[in-house]
């Protein structure tokens, strides 16, 4: 797990990214993973739905969850995980220790949930994004850089909730 106070570099270098799509997401993964390819990451779409329920469907909650132990094991940088409307990846993924999962919906969103919230997991929606918007945002948030500062010491805040100690207590 990385130190949530140090920015990734996301200069011209290539960052290793593992994208997470329950049944409703499978789609739009696929215009992410061209999307992040096009930009010079290496992408990979992982376990999307392979073990699903007869019925075709897989659940987001298992996603999240995968795509979180391949991020706090070293073997991706950043994760992006799509369902129908991005809130349940969003919930599912923010309880993994060691992520911050942020739901956007547009560019400005995805810049501020990397410079000010140093977001490790972008989660969108498949069924109220299009595949132009959705290719805005994903160039939006691997370009963004984490700002530090006073944004640092949020970050710093914000792991202390997750080792449940008093945010209060940090300076």
């Amino acid at each position: 797990m990385s130190d949530p106070t140090q920015s990734e570099s996301s200069d011209s270098s290539s960052m290793r990214v593992v994208i997470g799509a329950d049944h409703r997401g499978l789609g739009a993964g696929e215009i992410v993973l061209n999307t992040l390819t096009r930009l010079g990451h290496q992408a990979r779409i992982i376990s999307a739905c392979e073990d699903g329920q007869a019925d075709g469907k897989c659940d987001y909650p298992e996603q999240a969850y995968i795509v979180g132990q391949e991020i706090n094991a070293g073997n991706a940088d950043r994760g992006v995980l799509i369902c129908g409307t991005g809130i349940g990846m969003s919930i599912a993924a923010n309880k993994i220790k060691g992520l911050r999962a942020a739901l956007v919906h547009d560019e400005l969103t995805a810049q501020l949930s990397r410079s000010h919230n140093d977001a490790n997991v972008l989660c969108l929606s498949a069924d109220l994004l299009g595949e132009r918007l959705i290719d805005k945002i994903v160039e939006a948030w691997m370009d963004a850089e984490f700002e530090g500062g006073r944004h640092a010491r949020r970050v710093k805040k914000i792991t202390a909730i997750e080792n449940e100690i008093d945010p209060r207590t940090i300076t």
